[in-house]
């Protein structure tokens, strides 16, 4: 008669064996997205990266010229280079995610493919966009002496992380919801556009009066905005930023996001 056991190894074995097939899966959705999105024509998936580049650049060149006042002595380029990247990081997630579920239902016809696979590819190529936009800018621009080299590259990463983790979160919560109302779309876009000056992409907490500065640091992402500043100028302004609120907040808006993508999931019909 056989034996059946359950020692870790067994257990350890089934658990790698799942995320196995789901990082199979995942691949396989970004070679699908890549080439939906994008195409093979001109210069394809390279776009992922020159898009948020251009987008960037613009505004760097914009402010530049306009001589916009940001509250610090920070040269212009490195304001908004670190500023509009860390933007184009969090924005962008919940507009791929909102509305996602419906025109890839026939993909969950497979029973390998679930809703979290869906939503993590399209966030993954997200967050590769703007990340290498981000690195490839600062190479450049502190190549060319526009900008200098981070004073504290874990506070940089550290910050970038936590704004990739604030942008997962509410991205997978509105997608969900997005599923059980349409509404959930028509109000993301002019709330993102509202939160780009609040986000602290725009100025410095430092430079507000202290009433407003205690406002704007209810605002998740000024902390991560102004993390990433510190990992780059910590020497040259100060920061105002609370990591542990930051995480709380990415924690709640995660279990709440999970949950809702649970809940989705057993209601979802595949074509």
């Amino acid at each position: 008669m056989p034996e059946y056991s359950s020692s870790p190894q067994v257990s350890d074995g089934g658990l790698y064996r799942s995320l196995t097939i789901q990082r199979r899966v995942v691949a396989a959705l970004l070679a699908r997205e890549i080439l939906t999105r994008y195409g093979r024509h001109n210069i394809g998936f390279l776009w992922l990266f020159v898009e948020p580049m251009l987008f960037t650049v613009g505004i760097t060149t914009l402010w530049t010229i306009t001589k916009a006042v940001h509250g610090s002595n920070l040269p212009i380029v490195a304001f908004a280079l670190t500023g509009y990247s860390s933007v184009l990081l969090w924005r962008n997630m919940p507009h791929r995610c909102i509305g996602a579920i419906l025109p890839s239902l026939s993909l969950m016809f497979h029973k390998n493919v679930k809703v979290i696979d869906i939503f993590v590819s399209r966030l993954v190529l997200e967050m590769a966009g703007a990340s290498v936009s981000f690195v490839v800018l600062s190479i450049f621009f502190i190549s060319i002496g526009w900008l200098d080299p981070p004073e504290d590259l874990l506070e940089v990463l550290l910050g970038w992380g936590l704004l990739a983790w604030f942008g997962w979160a509410i991205a997978m919560l509105l997608g969900a919801l997005s599923e059980q109302s349409e509404i959930v779309e028509k109000l993301w876009h002019p709330a993102a556009y509202l939160l780009f000056p609040l986000s602290g992409a725009a100025f410095m907490v430092d430079a507000l009066p202290k009433a407003a500065q205690d406002l704007v640091l209810f605002i998740p992402m000024v902390h991560g905005v102004e993390m990433v500043r510190e990992g780059y100028f910590g020497s040259r302004f100060i920061a105002h930023y609370n990591m542990y609120y930051l995480i709380s907040v990415c924690s709640v808006l995660t279990l709440f996001a999970m949950a809702k993508v649970r809940a989705v999931s057993r209601n979802v019909v595949p074509e």
